[in-house]
């Protein structure tokens, strides 16, 4: 079902960044996306999610409800691609039946703030990876200040899979 179908997604009405419970985990560890987005399932071999491997929890501020995740440095790595001095790998996660619904911006600057808030900097260099095919977080990633500067080609789950290389 999409956000759009379905009556009970409610947009958060403020985000909070906090550490990743083993509970917040295994709530992940059960979302499914439709479709192609099914490339963003989380695979039981993969293990849950963990606050030791550098996950936080994004949370409405309002209800404390899971919202998504966010991670960084080796954890937001796609397979082969190396770190970059300078930059800090940033990847997320966002809850499936918010996808649609416009929440996407809100989340993504509250990760943004966040990052720059935990290095004391606005100026934190980022980079994220995003599928070829995924417009809508493209359009995000370019939204929150982040440029087009390459892509990348890994193997991943028995399929090549290109994404696009995006750096703030």
């Amino acid at each position: 079902m999409t956000a759009a179908q379905n009556p009970a997604a409610r947009r958060p009405a403020g985000l909070v960044i906090r550490p990743l419970s083993e509970a917040a985990a295994g709530h992940i560890a059960t979302w499914r996306y439709q479709g192609q987005w099914r490339t963003y399932d989380s695979r039981p071999e993969d293990g849950l999610l963990s606050a030791e491997a550098g996950y936080q929890a994004v949370a409405d501020a309002e209800t404390d409800s899971l919202v998504g995740y966010i991670c960084t440095g080796q954890e937001a790595r796609v397979p082969g691609l190396a770190e970059k001095p300078g930059f800090l790998d940033v990847g997320v996660g966002m809850r499936p039946d918010l996808v649609g619904i416009r929440v996407g911006s809100d989340f993504g600057f509250a990760v943004v703030a966040h990052i720059a808030a935990e290095a004391g900097t606005a100026d934190v260099r980022m980079r994220a990876v995003v599928l070829d095919w995924n417009e809508r977080s493209l359009r995000l990633c370019e939204r929150l200040g982040f440029r087009r500067v390459g892509t990348h080609v890994c193997a991943q789950d028995g399929k090549q899979n290109t994404y696009v290389l995006l750096e703030r």
